[in-house]
């Protein structure tokens, strides 16, 4: 707890700046790219010494009051919050071991049939991992210029084609990163850990990326993407979670309506269908 704990409070910290959080600017130059340990410690209302034991990870429980005041000296939203909890004290799992893992990567035949109704639009169902477990056929119909349909996150980040296929890809990969960080809790999934250290290793921007420490879940969004065949699609991308299967996330992009993005749609798996 105490390394993670420290890492993201560290990596917030040099990544939030004065006027962010309402402090006045001092004279000369600040040598650090962030806010000063004391800082922070001061908005939060606790000693520098305390504060710096935490970051550090010396200090492994601090108290409900005390994350609270630091996720409001930080500004932290909804989810930023929820990971700094879960960082010091993760919840409980109802599973564990593998049958965790077959819960997370097995899509129950509701959410099977929710997903294949939507004909007009791209649905993908992941699980904690960004592991793609299912696609429709829209999906799959899209995805299909990729070596591996296997795992957002490697997908975004090691395949050749990512780079061609979103047009914003930068926006996208910080996007997934942001997504992984959420969901991924306290990172005591040794698969999570193993799809970070390749990354590591084979990503630059992967790397720089994980090292900001951005946690948000992905939400509403527009996402422009691009195949040869057709050229540019746009499509507003929600994500869902259902009741019945809890470990899941699902990702509907529909087609913009203020243009042609559902006749190109269309357009690609007639295509697609004719190969």
């Amino acid at each position: 707890m105490g390394s993670s704990l420290g890492e993201f409070l560290r990596a917030r910290r040099q990544r939030t700046t004065v006027d962010q959080v309402g402090l006045a600017r001092s004279g000369g130059r600040r040598r650090t790219p962030g806010l000063r340990r004391e800082e922070i410690a001061m908005l939060a209302g606790l000693s520098t010494d305390y504060y710096t034991r935490l970051e550090q990870g010396r200090e492994r429980n601090p108290s409900p009051q005390v994350l609270a005041a630091l996720a409001d000296a930080f500004g932290f939203d909804l989810d930023a919050t929820e990971h700094l909890y879960e960082l010091v004290r993760p919840r409980p799992h109802r599973q564990s071991g593998a049958s965790a893992d077959q819960a997370d990567d097995e899509v129950n035949r509701r959410v099977l049939r929710f997903v294949e109704k939507w004909d007009d639009a791209s649905v993908i169902v992941v699980n904690h991992r960004l592991d793609i477990v299912a696609t429709n056929r829209a999906a799959s119909v899209l995805l299909e210029g990729f070596e591996r349909v296997d795992n957002l996150i490697r997908m975004t980040f090691l395949s050749p084609a990512a780079r061609e296929f979103w047009l914003d890809w930068g926006q996208e990969a910080a996007a997934n990163v942001a997504h992984l960080r959420a969901v991924a809790g306290a990172g005591h999934d040794p698969r999570v850990v193993e799809i970070v250290d390749e990354l590591s290793r084979e990503s630059e921007d992967f790397r720089s990326l994980w090292a900001r420490y951005d946690v948000r879940i992905r939400k509403d969004e527009f996402v422009r993407v691009h195949r040869r065949e057709v050229g540019e699609m746009i499509f507003w991308n929600e994500t869902i979670r259902t009741g019945s299967a809890p470990g899941l996330h699902i990702f509907v992009g529909e087609p913009a309506s203020d243009g042609p993005t559902g006749d190109t749609l269309a357009k690609l798996r007639t295509l697609i269908a004719g190969n």
